[in-house]
């Protein structure tokens, strides 16, 4: 793991309390602690303790380490703190020497840096556990110098390679890691744990058949292990959905594990399940869970609380390629929604930093930042080119499409814009004018026009389907479709009667018209343009009429 628990355990012989009964077998502390059981260890050092078990004080002194030590593998670092603070009170005569470096690595997970740090330098005697200690709590405390000393310190033991390895894992550095943990898992087969280390490298490195494949060593050694089931669950979370990563967690429920006492697996249920109790489960875990902040902005930013999501972020200091999108993600909505061109910049900085590092430009994040890059800056080719080498893996992504959608357009390529923007299954995305717009502008330029027109038809009267209507009148002008132009610049027409709006709309009956004297057109399209012309109180709608009626007799076509 990332530090060793201590370099010297207590001696269990002498904690040991004889039976008195040789027919009658009691479970010693040595068996609970040869099966990791510290629940059943704890409960037997606590009963010991309070019935007199121990019978001098150095008795009692082995007592309450080996209670520390199974407090703290149980997670219950309050309790640890108590037993460890009151041996070094010295109300138990004198306290081991090694006392207040276990009492730092109690500080360090209940994430008390500076104490921690306090006490491991208690210690006056340099010992490898001291260095890992305050290599770790350096790390956290974000001091670069003194960390890259108690680097120096690090040699080539198993436990200080262990602690290198969680060092570049948390600093992301992940196939830095990976290295580490293959060359121990090669030199020490035995230990199992490894292969779990090494999974989870794979699981951030995005190989998530590998690290299943790796996994499955530890899971059938601990088939009850609550890191490797969540692991697994995470990786399946990855390859398929939220429902299958839920499948697996429920095994961790018939193994007796109850999943909200749990603070990691309550943080991940709330991911599988797509947001579900995000506001109950995930800002009480923000502090504790670097994930959680991460997690409850997506949920904001997908509940379009975008002002929320920027509060969460704002004094984040990126330095993870997730922290980096999310900044340029958040800045990009800022700029979008409020028109704010500093966040927009500050965007595309975010997503050039990841889209171009050496580590991130071929992964397909990597790539989308890019796009995103491009994208604000307008350059359309270029984000084609990007969006296009992930298609394959973002075929069901409704803001892949979306955004492909826009790009295509963008560029001209419309036939595949609109297959894009097809794509598209949320409903709320279909309901918002920019996805309305740009859709019914690749159907009037892939000669759909009607398409185009059904659209405005199922919107309700707003500005939207107002500048909706300009749109289908103009690009259908355009594109010579003269009757939908016609249609659109009609009812604009009755909306506004500006001038403007007529001479398109006589410029379109032109243009039917001809249409249809020339045969491109069915004739029963001059119906449709004599029923507008009855609407319009032009003095040259007669001359219109008189021409498109003058035609029709002579051509002997029926328009009543």
């Amino acid at each position: 793991m990332m530090m060793s628990r201590g370099t010297r355990k207590p001696s269990i012989s002498s904690t040991r309390r004889s039976s008195t009964s040789k027919q009658q077998k009691v479970p010693s502390l040595q068996d609970f602690i040869s099966k990791r059981d510290f629940t059943g260890a704890l409960a037997l050092l606590e009963f010991q303790r309070r019935n007199g078990g121990d019978e001098n004080e150095s008795d009692e002194v082995q007592t309450l380490m080996w209670i520390g030590f199974c407090a703290f593998h149980l997670g219950k670092y309050e309790r640890a703190q108590e037993v460890y603070t009151d041996l070094m009170s010295g109300d138990y005569g004198k306290c081991p020497e090694e006392v207040p470096l276990y009492l730092a690595c109690v500080y360090y997970y209940m994430q008390m840096y500076p104490e921690a740090q306090e006490a491991a330098n208690e210690v006056a005697k340099d010992s490898s556990l001291k260095n890992r200690v305050l290599f770790h709590v350096c790390h956290k405390l974000g001091d670069e110098h003194k960390l890259m000393v108690y680097h120096q310190k690090l040699t080539d033991t198993n436990e200080d390679q262990l602690s290198l390895a969680a060092i570049h894992y948390l600093r992301g550095h992940f196939q830095e890691a990976t290295d580490i943990y293959k060359r121990l898992l090669l030199e020490n087969r035995e230990d199992l744990a490894l292969n779990a280390y090494v999974a989870m490298c794979y699981y951030k490195l995005d190989y998530y058949d590998v690290s299943l494949e790796i996994l499955l060593v530890y899971l059938n050694a601990y088939p009850d292990s609550a890191v490797a089931i969540n692991l697994k669950a995470c990786n399946h979370f990855r390859l398929y959905n939220g429902k299958a990563a839920e499948a697996e967690l429920k095994v961790l429920k018939e193994h007796g594990h109850v999943l909200q006492a749990n603070d990691l697996i309550r943080h991940n249920m709330v991911v599988f399940s797509g947001g579900d109790q995000a506001l109950q489960v995930l800002p009480s875990l923000v502090d504790f869970i670097p994930e959680a902040r991460l997690n409850l902005v997506i949920y904001y930013l997908r509940n379009d609380s975008v002002e929320e999501a920027d509060n969460l972020l704002k004094d984040l200091e990126p330095s993870t390629p997730q922290e980096y999108i999310l900044k340029g993600v958040v800045n990009a909505c800022m700029g979008q929604s409020m028109g704010m061109k500093e966040n927009l910049k500050k965007a595309q900085q975010f997503f050039q930093l990841v889209g171009a590092s050496a580590s991130e430009c071929d992964t397909i994040p990597g790539r989308q930042c890019m796009a995103s890059c491009f994208f604000l800056l307008k350059q359309f080719e270029d984000v084609n080119i990007y969006l296009n080498s992930i298609k394959q893996y973002m075929y069901a992504d409704d803001d892949f499409n979306w955004n492909y959608g826009i790009s295509l357009a963008a560029t001209g390529s419309f036939k595949k814009a609109e297959e894009a923007l097809l794509l598209v299954q949320n409903e709320n995305y279909k309901a918002e004018y920019c996805y309305i717009s740009w859709l019914a502008r690749c159907y009037i330029m892939n000669s759909n026009p009607r398409n185009a027109w059904e659209l405005y038809l199922k919107m309700d009267t707003s500005n939207e389907s107002f500048n909706l209507l300009q749109l289908i009148a103009n690009d259908c002008y355009r594109m010579g479709s003269f009757l939908y132009a016609a249609k659109a610049f009609d009812v604009l027409e009755r909306l506004d009667p500006d001038p403007e709006y007529w001479e398109g709309k006589r410029g379109a009956f032109a243009g039917v018209f001809q249409a249809v004297v020339a045969g491109k057109a069915p004739k029963e399209d001059l119906r449709d343009v004599l029923a507008m012309v009855k609407h319009t109180g032009n003095p040259q709608v007669e001359y219109i009429t008189r021409v498109i009626r003058k035609w029709a007799k002579e051509a002997n076509v029926k328009i009543n």
